[in-house]
């Protein structure tokens, strides 16, 4: 880095640089320099008449907090990953009921694997309260079965999607 120096009026120079130090002209004499000046000694960490550091407490508190922080980040995750499950079920629930119901309603063939799980899987799901036979409200006449399926386990999705949804947030941090 180079400074840059003006003459002052006894012959020294003074530096423009960083510092803004007077330093003595090069062709003086030694004895006419200053002396750089040397950095303030610290003080020592720990005097010999002080026992303890009082930053000591505060350091086991902070490994308290950490810990502590650990702890609620990890009943976080696990109310985090419990909602998602808890979501999860409610939405296979209000599946199965849906797909139950296009079943009846287009008429597929019960002995058919497929169906007859999905079938069953509605039957378990409707509790009794959104059931086909005896649900919310019973159809009669010219495609009860149909209008009974659609009305009673439509009726059970929605309810198992807002249920879910409610769930979802109350345990969710």
């Amino acid at each position: 880095m180079a400074l840059l120096s003006k003459r002052s009026g006894n012959g020294e120079h003074e530096d423009s640089g960083a510092t803004g130090a007077r330093s003595a002209a090069p062709d003086a004499p030694a004895g006419d320099r200053p002396v750089a000046e040397k950095p303030a000694a610290k003080p020592a960490d720990k005097p010999a008449d002080k026992p303890a550091d009082k930053k000591e407490p505060r350091r086991a508190a902070r490994k308290d907090e950490g810990a502590t922080r650990r702890s609620g980040e990890t009943v976080a995750k696990l109310r985090t990953r419990l909602a998602q499950v808890v979501w999860l079920l409610f939405v296979v629930a209000a599946l199965f009921l849906a797909v139950g119901a296009l079943c009846i309603a287009l008429g597929a063939n019960k002995d058919n694997g497929a169906v007859s799980f999905v079938l069953d899987g509605a039957k378990f799901f409707d509790l009794d309260i959104f059931s086909r036979s005896n649900g919310i409200k019973t159809f009669g006449g010219d495609n009860a079965a149909t209008k009974n399926a659609l009305f009673n386990w439509g009726i059970g999705a929605v309810l198992y999607l807002v249920v879910g949804r409610i769930l979802e947030r109350i345990i969710r941090p």
